[in-house]
């Protein structure tokens, strides 16, 4: 009888103008999500993207193409193009609590590039009833430089929530 292997979920380190922060994306229970996170990483979609809403005792929001350019007016209305499909699941580990990664949405389906991580546990962002309900899927969690996440969370920040200073995502490495 063969053996079951335990399932290595990726890792994926965002380099920041602020420090690294290393995320365990879920891809034994989110593939769709975490497939399309990786294939953006992959391709450097996120390279130079800055985090453009941050609320201190919220979360903190990236992944918005449009944040490459100077044009702030348009930052969070960005995508890589296309909507994913929401993936709702029932597992401990994706629920909106602190220091997880959730996929940014305008709606049901309509997730694609745009991410947040968690500062505080946001279970009401979480989806009630699958698929009627859709929220934020969860698709993994930090688990080194949460610190990192924390130091972000407090930039000075204006009226729109986006940092006076840019916080920018050099570039995101996927652990080989």
């Amino acid at each position: 009888m063969a053996e079951k292997t335990a399932t290595h979920n990726p890792t994926v380190t965002l380099h920041t103008s602020h420090g690294d922060i290393v995320l365990e994306l879920y891809a034994d229970v989110m593939p769709i999500t975490v497939g399309n996170f990786l294939a953006l990483a992959e391709k450097d979609f996120y390279d130079n993207t800055k985090f453009h809403r941050v609320i201190d005792g919220f979360m903190i929001q990236g992944g918005d193409p449009n944040s490459k350019t100077d044009k702030a007016e348009t930052y969070g209305t960005g995508g890589p193009g296309y909507a994913i499909k929401d993936e709702f699941v029932s597992d401990p580990r994706l629920t909106n609590v602190r220091g997880t990664i959730a996929m940014a949405n305008a709606g049901p389906e309509t997730g694609g590039s745009q991410f947040f991580i968690n500062l505080v546990d946001n279970t009401g962002l979480d989806f009630d009833k699958p698929p009627e309900t859709s929220s934020h899927p969860v698709f993994g969690k930090v688990i080194a430089g949460l610190d990192v996440v924390d130091k972000i969370a407090k930039v000075p920040t204006n009226s729109r929530d986006l940092p006076l200073e840019p916080v920018v995502v050099q570039d995101v490495a996927v652990a080989k």
